[in-house]
């Protein structure tokens, strides 16, 4: 069975920012997922620099790299997925996940980048707890005589277990409960 589908219309309903700018970097499609993670109405945004999502800090870098690849055609991050910091029409900094793709025109040559983003900051920030309470572990375990183990070592999450034992057995017992909301520790799935 042969389905035909509108790509405009399937750019204006997905959940994701679909962003194209073209060779110079000036924005060129901007759907309405884009409008509301980054705040700009598409008026607003259509024919404006990508510096309009990409924090300060990040642009000297990132148009080397645009114009590296627009030179070239060829881009390393293809197929992977980024994450990097942007930042929204209030001028928070938040981070996002995107995928590239570049466009050529009919002579070949590349002439627009495609993007597909999404807010990314949930994750973000699980992870970031993730590694506080990690530190905060190791750091415990170090004051009760053990020694984190190098990433990929003995024991679950990389660390190697004190040598020494507790005083008594209810110190034992409640060594061996995860404490409460321990990220290691959720249930999967």
């Amino acid at each position: 069975m042969h389905t035909t589908v509108n790509l405009s219309d399937l750019v204006s309903v997905v959940g994701d920012a679909v962003v194209v700018s073209d060779a110079a970097g000036a924005i060129t499609l901007w759907n309405a997922a884009a409008e509301r993670i980054f705040g700009y109405s598409e008026a607003e945004a259509l024919g404006r620099s990508l510096d309009l999502m990409i924090p300060e800090r990040m642009r000297a870098r990132h148009w080397e790299g645009y114009h590296h690849t627009m030179a070239t055609g060829v881009t390393k991050y293809g197929t992977d997925v980024l994450r990097v910091p942007a930042i929204d029409k209030a001028g928070r900094s938040f981070s996002i996940a995107f995928t590239v793709a570049m466009l050529h025109g009919p002579d070949g040559k590349p002439n627009a980048v495609a993007a597909i983003i999404r807010d990314d900051s949930d994750r973000f920030e699980r992870d970031r707890a993730q590694r506080k309470r990690i530190a905060e572990l190791e750091a415990l375990l170090r004051e009760r005589g053990g020694e984190p183990a190098p990433a990929g070592g003995a024991g679950a999450g990389g660390v190697q277990a004190p040598q020494t034992a507790p005083a008594d057995a209810s110190a034992k017992a409640a060594d061996d409960e995860p404490p409460a909301g321990c990220p290691m520790h959720k249930p999967t799935g």
